[in-house]
């Protein structure tokens, strides 16, 4: 870790708020709740404040209503959620394929969307290494992963202000690169 990324670094002036965006496994969280601490900010993990919320898990979501009742709900979490300042998000892989969810990203005044970027491969591997591997509702199928992917992909793209490539980074080299990008 370099030695400005060890303390707290200034926060950034021209955001409340910094959004990270990515499939599985981009390194969301894990950067997120590195970030936020560096900034002394927030950190909210969306997927998290959606069971906080519900008393359930993201898989029991999933497995008890389905895809569409988890989205709705992630949606009305999101809108929640950006209306705090000085915050951290870090986005489900999913939320960027609802329209309503990014016109919300794109027009919340002072929030920079940051893209986390990787091959599929790489993050599939990522994501199988993770001791809840099995619990993630989207990866049962690679290949319906893969399909995901590339139609997320665009959206990730379309809607980030900074883009980060995470292949072959630690999370405290993701973490400088951030930075980088949001403090310049």
């Amino acid at each position: 870790m370099s030695s400005q990324s060890a303390r707290l670094a200034p926060a950034p002036a021209a955001f409340d708020r910094l959004v990270l965006t990515g499939f599985m496994g981009s390194g969301k969280t894990t950067i997120g709740a590195l970030l936020a601490k560096h900034l002394g900010w927030t950190f909210l993990d969306l997927d998290h404040e959606i069971e906080r919320r519900t008393g359930q898990t993201v898989p029991g979501l999933f497995a008890q209503h389905g895809e569409s009742h988890f989205r709705r709900l992630e949606s009305s979490a999101l809108a929640s959620v950006l209306g705090r300042r000085h915050v951290v998000i870090a986005l489900g892989g999913g939320v960027p394929e609802e329209l309503g969810n990014r016109l919300l990203l794109e027009q919340t005044p002072r929030t920079a969307v940051v893209y986390l970027e990787a091959p599929f491969e790489e993050l599939l591997e990522r994501c199988l290494r993770q001791p809840n591997a099995t619990e993630r509702p989207n990866l049962a199928d690679t290949v319906l992963a893969a399909q995901r992917f590339a139609r997320r992909q665009r959206h990730y793209e379309h809607l980030a202000r900074f883009r980060v490539v995470t292949t072959g980074r630690t999370a405290l080299e993701t973490l400088d690169d951030v930075l980088a990008v949001a403090l310049r």
